[in-house]
């Protein structure tokens, strides 16, 4: 590929074109902002809906490297695909490992690592990832309080909606937990 084409490709094609053009199958009203993908980019289907933010990574393969030159076996190879369900939001400079299946309706948190496959209507977060809660019950607690239902507002109504809200209608976090010996 010429340096022209891949500057074109860069400045005029969207995230999404982009995963199209490499062979992922990508869902309907997807929200993607990432292009770092596998070379094997066909292993990678995205359902409809889904939402998966900057920097996120995705793995088809990978770690053998070092074992095939230790056994002396040059065709060593694996692979493993990575299905992402409808109704799907994954965080910030998440890393997506081979053979995961991220399922319907979960939420993944910015940051994570996610090395086994999550279920249906599940929350997870960490490295590696790890189950915190159900999208269901996150909705509820969203809905009972503390949703803003800004969206269709000006920019100046949400922006007074928010300046003259209570505190308690904002999101707050509880302190991480320490051991006990520090305490």
């Amino acid at each position: 590929m010429n340096l022209f084409k891949v500057i074109k490709e860069r400045l005029f094609m969207s995230d999404e074109q982009y995963m199209r053009k490499h062979g992922v199958k990508v869902g309907k009203h997807c929200s993607i902002s990432t292009r770092m993908i596998p070379s094997e980019g066909y292993l990678l289907e995205i359902g409809n809906y889904v939402r998966i933010a900057a920097n996120t990574s995705f793995y088809s393969h990978g770690g053998i490297w070092a074992l095939r030159h230790l056994m002396n076996d040059p065709n060593l190879d694996i692979f493993g695909k990575i299905i992402i369900g409808d109704y799907t939001s994954i965080g910030s400079n998440v890393m997506v490992m081979p053979g995961v299946t991220i399922g319907k309706g979960c939420i993944v948190g910015g940051g994570s690592v996610v090395t086994k496959s999550v279920p249906d209507g599940c929350m997870v977060a960490g490295n590696p990832a790890r189950f915190i809660g159900y999208t269901e019950d996150f909705y509820k607690r969203l809905k009972n309080g503390l949703d803003f239902a800004c969206k269709q507002m000006s920019i100046e109504e949400k922006e007074y909606l928010i300046k003259n809200a209570p505190d308690e209608k904002f999101i707050h976090k509880p302190y991480i937990k320490l051991p006990e010996e520090i305490l």
